[in-house]
């Protein structure tokens, strides 16, 4: 038997979840709709995150510049992503949705800017 609490997120309530897995069967109570049962669940089983971080820009208004996942990724791979964008460096101008790295670590995600820089003293956004 394994049992669990936490505190689904998928909406701003918040609710109080109690998820047990005995025998291979999930029972999930606490959740007053059924998005709280399905993200106990995922959590459970297989915990994503959407990873947010910087990549190195050369030519900017900043030394870096915001990246994220496309889709949350598996929890086990944010460490190898992490180190993965730790040594990208990327040129201006950039664009919000321009891939950074396709199909990182072949989850099927790509990994985004999520914010523009032409360089120079171009706006700031």
């Amino acid at each position: 038997m394994t049992q669990q609490e936490m505190i689904c997120i998928c909406c701003p309530i918040g609710c109080n979840l109690s998820v047990e897995k005995i025998d291979g069967v999930i029972r999930v109570t606490g959740n007053k709709c059924p998005r709280g049962k399905a993200y106990a669940e995922q959590e459970l089983l297989n915990p994503e995150r959407i990873v947010t971080t910087t990549v190195k820009l050369t030519g900017g208004l900043y030394p870096v510049i915001p990246v994220k996942t496309g889709r949350p990724i598996p929890k086990t791979k944010i460490f190898e992503v992490m180190d993965i964008l730790s040594n990208v460096e990327i040129t201006v101008p950039v664009h919000i949705g321009d891939v950074v790295v396709k199909n990182i670590l072949d989850t099927g995600v790509d990994v985004v800017i999520t914010k523009n820089d032409m360089g120079g003293e171009y706006e700031r956004s």
